[in-house]
């Protein structure tokens, strides 16, 4: 494993004053579009639900993000969302919008047969479609969007959720079986074809040739890793990267690229792990910290969600857009506001394994 000496020893300072954990807050509102029961899909409920979320729907064929489409409306309420469907600059797939709204859509008309559900459902899949750019990526939003809304992105899975549920939706898999006609699961595959190909093309290529992992957003132009918010600085990303692997090794007859990606993204991966931390929620000074700290018993490696493109270093960033080494040389907002490490490639090595064996493939040594 890479050692990241000057980064990590900033830890053990915050690791003195740690005291008694604090459990995270939990959301209290349900949000019934991630229903999968299909009971439910026949009820009077699912039915109001799924005119509210044609009602959302834009005139684009998408849906607006961080809203839950579940939460039933007053008249004054629903007139003022009818009001917006004519907005052109919110349709997105960030924060799985516009993909979820889709598979409530898609289980509703196998319920009901109702040609309203699947009528909006089609609406979608061509924003969909519409949004792909000739090289093959997505951004968050379209047709009209701004700043780095222009990016291919991969932050939260948008580009990867997107593909996924197209491909699903091509297949006929539940609950889009006959949810599309054979002209349109044509176009389909060559947007997730051309998709695989922007996958390659954005891997972050290191300074001794060999292939790394992704950014969360790439110039929509140029592939390079490109900056997002103004803490999400061009960067390898590790988090995002778990979700483009996963979708990579789910590809049948993997060609030679795709081979080599996901071996230089394994072997990336547990080169840059950091073993023996621990992050989370922490009692400091009588204030709840999301902080790194030293734990000789953790058994579960994490990783940076940021690694500087020049030493490829774990670093954090404020709103100012300044990287530093800890997370406790940023404010409060963001150093408990942002997820600055995680787990999520621990889920990789098993997938990896089990890939390697499928199609013979050497595996890296880990």
């Amino acid at each position: 494993m890479k050692l990241i000496c000057k980064f990590l020893s900033i830890v053990a300072v915050v690791g003195l004053c740690v005291a008694t954990a604090v459990a995270a807050p939990k959301s209290k509102q349900r949000n019934l579009l991630r229903k999968t029961d299909k009971e439910f899909f026949k009820t009077e409920l699912a039915d109001k639900i799924g005119r509210q979320v044609v009602a959302y729907q834009r005139c684009t064929g998408g849906w607006p993000k961080n809203i839950n489409m579940s939460v039933m409306l007053s008249p004054s309420q629903m007139d003022s969302v009818l009001a917006v469907k004519s907005r052109r600059d919110d349709s997105t797939i960030d924060n799985n919008a516009t993909t979820e709204q889709m598979t409530y859509l898609a289980r509703l008309y196998q319920a009901t047969g109702d040609t309203l559900y699947l009528n909006s459902f089609r609406r979608g899949v061509e924003f969909l479609l519409s949004g792909q750019y000739p090289n093959g990526g997505w951004p968050q939003f379209w047709p009209e969007n701004w700043g780095y809304q222009v990016h291919i992105t991969y932050n939260d899975g948008a580009m990867v959720n997107t593909m996924l549920i197209l491909r699903e939706i091509s297949a006929g898999v539940e609950p889009y079986q006959n949810m599309v006609d054979k002209e349109t699961a044509l176009r389909i595959d060559d947007a997730f074809a051309r998709g695989v190909d922007c996958i390659l093309a954005t891997q972050i290529i290191g300074a001794d040739g060999r292939r790394t992992v992704w950014c969360q957003q790439h110039d929509h132009e140029t592939l390079a890793p490109a900056k997002a918010r103004s803490y999400e600085l061009p960067s390898y990303c590790s988090q995002e990267s778990v979700g483009i692997v996963e979708l990579l090794m789910s590809l049948p007859e993997p060609n030679a690229g795709v081979r080599e990606a996901i071996h230089g993204a394994m072997r990336w991966l547990d080169d840059h792990k950091l073993v023996g931390y621990k992050y989370g929620p922490q009692m400091i000074d009588g204030k709840p910290e999301r902080v790194l700290v030293e734990d000789a018993t953790a058994s579960t490696p994490l990783w940076a969600r940021f690694y500087d493109l020049d030493n490829a270093e774990p670093f954090v960033s404020d709103r100012d857009g300044v990287p530093v080494r800890s997370v406790m040389e940023i404010g409060s907002e963001r150093r408990n506001g942002y997820g600055w490490y995680n787990d999520a490639a621990t889920r990789l090595y098993p997938q990896y394994e089990a890939w390697c064996e499928r199609y013979s493939e050497p595996k890296e040594k880990f």
